[in-house]
């Protein structure tokens, strides 16, 4: 047992996840988004999890975020992102995320413990009213982990879903990557920031302190 123990942790996504069983969960999959400010342009190079079960599974996310409607602060609703959807993945234990922040430039890490109230919150039912339906819907789940980073390596995490209102899991200060963007495999050169973002940057700044 000791000997599997070690080699699921060393091998991250090797047959010891695939092997057990699918997790006992209300729905199939649950997701995991990351958004950023707008024009605070980011390049997410990975985002692992660890679930509840303490299975590892490496980049299940990562690319190009969504973007915000805001540049300072976060929107009131944080949900609804292009994340990527994790069937066959138990409910999160811990997330990491791994992201270039191409103002600066500059690579964080940061580790995100997810709380058991909020494993507990994605799995009661709910009913809420959804507006582009006009109707109350049953059945309805807050399985939606959306993930904001920011500039300074600043993170924050919501749950939330479809027609269900975000609830905040934390505020996080991200560590910067002793190895650099990309593994250190790219001599410590970022992707580059875009001449729409590099614009409005020199115009109105980084409003950093506002995440």
């Amino acid at each position: 047992m000791k000997n599997l123990f070690l080699a699921c942790v060393l091998v991250l996504l090797s047959g010891c996840a695939s092997s057990q069983a699918q997790p006992r969960l209300p729905f199939d999959t649950w997701y995991a988004g990351v958004i950023a400010p707008d024009y605070m342009e980011v390049w997410v190079e990975s985002v692992d999890v660890i679930d509840r079960r303490g299975l590892a599974y490496e980049r299940v996310g990562g690319g190009v975020p969504s973007y915000a409607s805001v540049v300072a602060g976060w929107p009131s609703h944080p949900a609804g992102t292009a994340g990527k959807g994790l069937r066959g993945i138990d409910l999160p234990e811990i997330i990491f995320v791994r992201w270039q922040s191409l103002v600066e430039p500059q690579t964080y890490n940061v580790r995100i413990n997810v709380p058991e109230w909020v494993r507990e919150e994605m799995l009661k039912p709910q009913a809420p009213y959804c507006r582009g339906e006009k109707r109350v819907v049953e059945g309805m789940y807050r399985r939606v982990i959306t993930i904001g980073v920011a500039p300074g390596g600043i993170a924050k995490a919501w749950v939330g879903g479809p027609c269900l209102q975000s609830i905040e899991i934390g505020r996080f200060e991200a560590a910067i990557s002793k190895v650099g963007p990309y593994g250190g495999k790219s001599n410590g050169e970022h992707r580059p920031l875009s001449d729409k973002a590099k614009a409005y940057i020199e115009q109105h700044g980084v409003p950093y302190g506002s995440w």
